[in-house]
């Protein structure tokens, strides 16, 4: 185990001990935001660059969390700890964010490793997206830590996170982990039953799929398709749920009559809607209809525009953590 200042042992001011095992994409995000929020953050990763890696998205994501009001620190790398054992960065953790490969048996491989060294109250959050929770507990003797910690992604940006646990997990974990995130930034909703995709992922895989289809029957082309949704309702998405806003559209008389005036339509839509599947056919139709794939080396550009702009969003929708009293109010859950 190694800090990355040997010359400060102390814990950050707002108390608590976080672990990350994985530092990919998911990992190093989810790191510079425990580490924003003033945990000592321990990271896993075999990657013998996870050190480098880490630091560098600590150092790019931190003027987005400072813009957020999410950096209680300037100096974050001093409570960043780099492990070479899981059990290592485990030890002493009040809160572990799991974020390696969704390999099965990999996850299983590093829960029967982690597991004996676990405290009495730690909670273990996995981010899968395509596992179950069902099949994530198959690799532990006892699984009534583990809860479901799914991100969207960028995690360190975008505030949501889907948190489920089942008859296997021990009373009081869930809202445990739901508190732990909520005092790092993040905003949650729980998952009551186990579908695959959980909540969010199966949202946008339903849009997607429709837009999927609207492009191979020729109806518009990607970058239309990819217009309509980020000029048209996704604005409105960005400030309230379908349901909220379909009541809304009935005027005075809300989601009642909004379904009296347009169940027909959407009845008919529904029944028209398709049912396209991702063949080597339909993705080379859907690389060549995007006009950001032409540059493949703008992939880092059109992230960092992204982030930019998704921050401008958080904060006219969310404020920011440091109090601003003209900020909308967040919705409760």
């Amino acid at each position: 185990m190694s800090r990355s200042d040997q010359g400060n042992d102390s814990h950050a001011p707002c108390g608590g001990r976080a672990a990350v095992l994985g530092a990919g994409l998911i990992g190093r995000s989810w790191t510079a935001l425990f580490l924003a929020a003033g945990k000592s953050v321990a990271v896993y990763d075999p990657d013998p660059a996870t050190a480098a890696r880490v630091k560098a998205a600590v150092e790019e994501t931190w003027p987005v969390l400072t813009a957020l009001g999410l950096a209680k620190t300037e100096a974050p790398e001093a409570e960043l700890v780099l492990c070479d054992d899981p059990r290592a960065a485990v030890e002493g953790a009040e809160f572990v964010q799991e974020s390696i490969p969704e390999r099965i048996a990999l996850k299983h491989e590093l829960y029967r490793t982690i597991e004996p060294a676990l405290g009495r109250a730690t909670v273990v959050a996995s981010s899968a997206s395509g596992l179950t929770l069902g099949e994530l507990q198959g690799g532990w003797r006892n699984p009534a830590a583990l809860v479901l910690g799914h991100p969207f992604n960028p995690p360190h940006l975008i505030p949501l996170v889907e948190v489920m646990g089942n008859e296997l997990t021990a009373p009081g974990v869930v809202a445990r982990a739901r508190g732990f995130y909520e005092s790092v930034g993040k905003v949650t909703i729980e998952v009551r039953r186990e579908v695959p995709g959980h909540v969010a992922n199966r949202l946008q895989a339903a849009l997607w799929r429709e837009a999927i289809h609207l492009v191979n029957e020729g109806v518009a082309t990607v970058d239309d398709i990819d217009t309509a949704v980020s000029s048209g309702p996704g604005l409105r998405w960005a400030v309230m749920g379908p349901t909220a806003l379909f009541h809304l559209g009935g005027d005075d008389g809300g989601l009642a009559v909004f379904c009296e005036r347009y169940g027909d339509s959407f009845n008919r839509w529904w029944d028209d809607l398709g049912r396209p599947h991702l063949d080597q056919a339909t993705t080379a139709r859907l690389v060549e209809g995007l006009s950001a794939a032409t540059d493949p080396e703008g992939i880092r550009d059109l992230a960092a525009e992204r982030d930019a702009l998704l921050t401008a969003v958080v904060v006219a929708t969310h404020g920011t953590r440091d109090g601003d009293s003209d900020a909308p109010p967040r919705a409760a859950d």
